[in-house]
C-alpha cells in the first residue's frame, strides 16, 4: 500500500476534472479500487502501488482533455479507464502518446475522439475504406460515430449530402394506421439517427439541410433503384434487412460515396426464419479490398455501465443455449446410430 499525492496548476480546472461532488474521483475509486481525496487543486491517492499510478495516469490524461475545453462526461472517465488499464501502469503521462493511441473526427462544433480501442479501430476504418460495415451490441457508439463521420465529411464538402435509412421492419399494414404523412410515419423509426445529429450539429443546420436535401432520412424500401453518388450513406440497424434488401442497398453505392453498415446480429426483429442480410453480407464481403468490418464486444459498451453487464448477460444465455442445442442434436445422432447401425 502507497500514498501518491499530487497537485494540478489550476483550481478551477482541478474542481472541473474531479467532477461535481467528486463524482469522476468516485468513479476512478470503484474501478481501480483504490481511495481517492481531493482538497482544493490537490489529489492524494492510497492503495496498491500499480492501482495508484494508473489512477494518476487517468487524472493527468483526464486534465488534458479539461485544458483543451472539454467538458468531461462518464463516458469519458470510463474510456480513459479503460485505456490505461490496457496499456498498464503509466506513472509518466505524455499528452503525445495520448493522441496518437485513440483517433478522433474533427467537427465544427465539437471533436469526436474513440474511447475504445475498438472504436479508434472503426473511426480509423471509416477514414481508410469505402464501405464499412460496424457489428456489435447496443451501447457501442456504432451509429454515433458513423453519424460523426459522415458530418464530418459533410462540413469539409468531400461529399454533397448524407443519406441515413433504416429498415423499418413493421411497416407492412400497421405503418399505414400510424397518424400523419409519410415523414410522420417512418420518424418513429429513425428517431435514433436524428438524436444523432442533434448532438453533433447545430440544430438550425440540421432542420436547414433537411429542408434543402443535404441530409435525408428515409427508410430502406425507398432507396431501391437510385444511385447514391458524392453522398455519406448510412444504413442503421441492418441486422433487419433481408438479404434481398442488403443486396440493393450495398449496389446503390455510387462515384465519391463512402457507405456505411451498422447493426447488431444479435438482435434481429425478422419475422419467421428469415436470414439476416447482415450476417450474409459480412460473410461474402469479409477480407474484399476496399471493405472493412469492425467488430465490438460489451466490453466496448460506452453507455451506462449497466448495458455493458446486461449485453454480458445475454451472451452468455446464448451461448449456453448454442451448447445445448449441440448437445441435444449429438444425443439425436447418437440415438440414430443405436437404432441403424449407422450414421445420421
Amino acid at each position: 500500500m502507497v500514498q501518491i499525492e499530487h497537485a494540478f496548476d489550476d483550481n478551477e480546472r482541478a474542481s472541473r476534472l474531479f467532477g461535481l461532488y467528486g463524482r469522476n474521483l468516485a468513479r476512478i475509486e470503484k474501478k481501480l479500487a483504490i481511495r481517492a481525496d481531493s482538497r482544493g487543486n490537490h489529489v492524494t491517492l492510497e492503495g496498491r502501488r500499480a492501482a495508484c499510478e494508473q489512477g494518476l495516469d487517468v487524472l493527468n490524461r483526464l486534465y488534458a482533455m479539461v485544458e483543451n475545453g472539454r467538458e468531461l462526461v462518464q463516458g469519458d472517465v470510463d474510456g480513459v479507464i479503460r485505456e490505461v488499464l490496457s496499456q498498464g501502469s503509466l506513472f509518466d503521462y505524455d499528452p503525445a502518446a495520448q493522441r496518437q493511441n485513440f483517433d478522433e473526427i474533427q467537427l465544427r462544433r465539437r471533436t469526436v475522439r474513440a474511447r475504445t480501442a475498438a472504436q479508434d479501430a472503426y473511426i480509423r476504418a471509416l477514414k481508410r475504406h469505402t464501405l464499412v460495415f460496424g457489428m456489435g451490441p447496443a451501447g457501442t457508439g456504432k451509429t454515433w460515430l458513423a453519424v460523426a463521420y459522415a458530418v464530418h465529411l459533410l462540413e469539409r464538402r468531400m461529399v454533397d449530402r448524407i443519406i441515413l435509412t433504416r429498415p423499418a421492419v413493421e411497416a407492412g399494414e400497421r405503418l399505414g394506421f400510424l397518424p400523419g404523412d409519410m415523414k410522420d410515419k417512418v420518424d418513429p423509426y429513425l428517431r435514433p439517427i436524428y438524436d444523432a445529429l442533434y448532438d453533433l450539429m447545430d440544430r438550425a443546420f440540421v432542420e436547414r439541410a433537411m429542408q434543402s436535401g443535404e441530409i435525408e432520412i428515409a427508410p430502406l424500401a425507398f432507396m431501391r433503384g437510385r444511385t447514391l453518388s458524392n453522398a455519406a450513406v448510412i444504413l442503421d440497424e441492418a441486422q433487419n434487412a433481408t438479404s434481398m434488401q442488403m443486396k440493393m442497398f450495398l449496389t446503390r453505392l455510387g462515384e465519391n460515396s463512402h457507405m456505411i453498415v451498422t447493426g447488431d446480429p444479435s438482435q434481429t426483429d425478422l419475422p419467421g426464419a428469415q436470414k439476416s442480410g447482415l450476417a450474409e453480407a459480412v460473410s461474402l464481403l469479409d477480407g474484399q479490398e476496399g471493405i472493412a468490418i469492425s467488430r465490438f464486444r460489451a466490453e466496448d459498451v460506452v453507455r451506462h455501465e449497466l448495458v455493458a453487464r446486461i449485453v454480458a448477460a445475454y451472451d452468455r444465455l446464448d451461448a449456453a443455449r448454442i451448447a445445448e442445442q449441440a448437445e441435444a442434436d449429438a444425443r439425436r445422432k447418437a440415438r440414430y446410430a443405436a437404432a441403424t447401425g449407422q450414421e445420421p
